[in-house]
């Protein structure tokens, strides 16, 4: 048998060289006690990134040991940032491996593209760092498996940045739902109606930017030509990269309901359609506007997105409303509201927390020093709701009614069954558990 060191020594070897794309095992690490200083590192450094590490870096017991991104401008960017709040520059990394060799690191934050998410959290895993990765968690269901596998395996504290799991208004809308004074609900709402999601009129391909390592940038999604179109913060509405707008806002305001009416399976059956509707030029490959709906046995989950406008239900173009035999309950994250049917019930209203975010690094922050796998959120959690929009997704582009078996792994659909699972462009490969 291989003894473990050896094999260790070897695989940094192959890694250093260029050979090998890690799945390291896992070390010891450090493990942070209650009064030390945590030492964090975000891969990804742009938009969320940024605006989760801010918050880390806002306590005094978080340290930025080390930053990367494969966009040398955005990368020097964000060290500035990072030495005008705490007074040090971090290690800068262009390759999230070499970042993962730092054994001073205790945590790493992932806000990169989506299709990166499972292999850099399984990566991290493995080299002993806990996780709070962005939402979605993954771009494909079998890449939820497999984060949610690799956390358990490997014994790390991981969180996914769904922040109304951390927000006081959101709890007190679930106490009010489980409270049954809205009566039977029997359907629930949800939309999420943004301009983004229409790209305009497609632009030819071009030359990579100077500064940015674009190869890197696609790692295991496959070789295409560089287009602007495609890059920086609109590769969510591209397949290889993203889902859309139900993957996108669809995640954090699903997890809502499906925490409302205490939903921990799959449904019965997804039912969806979509299209790019919303304007007669869109270089997006995602649904502009899209219908999605959940059966369960005694209730109806339905999102909706239409990209054409940016408003909805109650004035509002995001929110999820309750809708009970006794009144509807509307929220989002400007606070949330009772609207009676009659006089069956008084009228209800409840103030925003704007602090949600600050609350969920906190709470991660904490599970990091003691140890507690229970975060906010958890990749369990956070897996449940990707695989919902997975769904949603898979049936609109197949025009499809569909059953997933969550247990076998199966739509039992062969057309189906083709989406669960990626295929790594080489020498990148899918993880092994």
């Amino acid at each position: 048998m291989t003894d473990r060191r050896d094999f260790l020594k070897k695989s940094a070897l192959l890694v250093g060289a260029g050979l090998l794309a890690p799945s390291l095992l896992a070390e010891e690490g450090r493990v942070a006690s209650a009064s030390d200083c945590v030492n964090v590192a975000l891969i990804g450094c742009r938009g969320m990134g940024w605006a989760n590490l801010f918050d880390f870096l806002r306590r005094p017991d978080v340290n930025c040991a080390a930053i990367c991104d494969v966009d040398l401008n955005v990368l020097e960017d964000t060290a500035r940032k990072v030495e005008e709040m705490k007074g040090k520059r971090p290690e800068r990394f262009t390759d999230y491996r070499r970042l993962l060799e730092r054994k001073e690191i205790d945590a790493v934050i992932i806000a990169t593209p989506d299709h990166w998410h499972c292999l850099q959290a399984v990566d991290a895993f493995a080299a002993g760092k806990d996780v709070y990765v962005e939402k979605p968690l993954a771009n494909s269901i079998a890449e939820c498996d497999a984060m949610v596998e690799a956390a358990r395996r490997y014994g790390r504290v991981a969180q996914v940045g769904q922040q109304q799991r951390s927000g006081s208004h959101w709890h007190e809308m679930k106490a009010y739902v489980d409270s049954g004074r809205l009566g039977k609900i029997s359907k629930v709402n949800v939309w999420g109606n943004f301009r983004y999601a229409v790209l305009g009129a497609p632009v030819p391909d071009t030359a990579v930017p100077q500064g940015v390592d674009y190869d890197l940038w696609l790692g295991p999604a496959p070789l295409r030509p560089f287009n602007e179109k495609r890059f920086h913060g609109s590769w969510r509405m591209f397949w290889d990269y993203g889902g859309g707008l139900l993957t996108d806002w669809g995640v954090h305001l699903i997890d809502m309901a499906l925490w409302g009416m205490n939903v921990t399976a799959m449904p019965q059956s997804v039912c969806a359609l979509g299209g790019r509707m919303a304007a007669r030029e869109n270089a997006a490959e995602t649904f502009d506007t899209q219908t999605v709906t959940y059966k369960f046995p005694d209730f109806l989950i339905e999102w909706s997105h239409a990209a054409c406008t940016e408003t909805g239900p109650y004035g509002k173009n995001y929110g999820v409303e309750f809708k009970g035999e006794n009144g509807s309950l509307f929220a989002n994250r400007e606070g949330w509201e009772v609207f009676p049917i009659g006089n069956r019930m008084e009228p209800v209203k409840g103030a925003p927390d704007y602090g949600d975010h600050k609350k969920h690094v906190d709470r991660f922050v904490e599970c990091v020093k003691s140890r507690n796998t229970e975060t906010a959120c958890t990749l369990l959690n956070g897996s449940l709701c990707a695989k919902y929009a997975h769904l949603g997704n898979i049936s609109a582009r197949l025009g499809e009614t569909l059953t997933y078996d969550d247990e076998r792994k199966t739509f039992r659909n062969r057309r189906a069954d083709e989406f669960i699972r990626p295929d790594y462009r080489k020498p990148w490969k899918f993880p092994k558990l």
